[in-house]
C-alpha cells in the first residue's frame, strides 16, 4: 500500500491536526502486535479523517462493511448522534474478541451492532436507512455493494471508500488483475452516476467521498 503524499508533508501534517487518542494508540498497537496484515487498520490519520467527517455529519445511522479490529468504527462513534447505531460487518470471527475489547473500552459498546458473515448477504436484510457509511471490506464487490447500499443511503447521505487508489495501480495500464480492474470500474461508476458527487482524496491509499444528491 502506497501513501501518496511525501513523508515529510504527512508528517508535518499530522503534527498540526488532532493528535490520535490514547485508546486508539492503543489499539493500533495490539492490532500491529497481534493481528495479520495490521496495515489494513485505518490508523491515525486516515482515522481522524473519519473522525472528523462524522462530526461534521453527526449521523443517526452507519453502515460500515469491514469491522476488522474495530478502529474506523470507534472513530465513527465520534460523531455519532445521540441514540445514533453504527451496523458494522466482517466475515472474521477471529477478530470479533479484539472488537469486542475496545467497544467495550471506548464506551460505544450499546451503540455498535456486529453482523458476522457476507456483507452481501447481510446489507439487504438490514432494514434501515443510512446517514453514513464507510466500505473496506473486499474490493472486488465494490461496485456490488455501492449498488446495495445506495438506495438505503438518505438524500444529503455521505460514502466513505477506502483503498480507491489500490497502491497507484487503478493508473497503471499494465495492470489488469481483478481487484485493479473493479476499483477502476467502481471509481469511474461513481463519478458517472448522477445520483451522487464524489471526490477521490489521496490520502494514504485513497478516499472517494461520495455524498448522495
Amino acid at each position: 500500500m502506497n501513501d501518496f503524499i511525501e513523508k515529510e508533508i504527512l508528517n508535518y501534517s499530522e503534527k498540526f491536526s488532532q493528535p490520535e487518542p490514547q485508546l486508539l494508540k492503543e489499539l493500533n498497537r495490539e492490532t500491529h502486535l497481534k493481528v495479520l496484515n495490521p496495515r489494513m487498520l485505518s490508523g491515525y490519520f486516515q482515522g481522524r479523517l473519519i473522525s472528523m467527517i462524522s462530526k461534521l455529519i453527526r449521523p443517526k445511522s452507519v453502515l460500515e462493511i469491514g469491522t476488522y479490529t474495530g478502529y474506523s468504527a470507534i472513530c465513527i462513534c465520534e460523531g455519532l448522534a445521540k441514540n445514533g447505531v453504527v451496523h458494522t460487518i466482517d466475515k472474521n470471527e477471529e477478530l470479533t474478541s479484539i472488537q469486542n475489547k475496545y467497544f467495550e473500552k471506548s464506551g460505544n459498546r450499546n451503540s455498535i451492532i456486529q453482523h458476522l458473515g457476507s456483507a452481501l448477504d447481510i446489507i439487504p436484510k438490514i432494514e434501515q436507512r443510512f446517514d453514513l457509511v464507510f466500505l473496506d471490506a473486499d474490493k472486488e464487490n465494490y461496485v456490488n455493494y455501492f449498488n446495495l447500499i445506495i438506495d438505503k443511503l438518505k438524500s444529503g447521505g455521505v460514502i466513505l471508500a477506502d483503498n480507491v487508489l489500490w497502491s497507484g495501480k487503478v493508473i497503471n495500464e499494465n495492470d489488469k488483475d481483478l481487484t485493479t480492474e473493479t476499483l477502476r470500474d467502481f471509481n469511474s461508476l461513481v463519478n458517472k452516476d448522477k445520483r451522487v458527487e464524489t471526490i477521490l482524496i489521496p490520502i494514504r491509499d485513497g478516499i472517494s467521498l461520495i455524498r448522495k444528491i
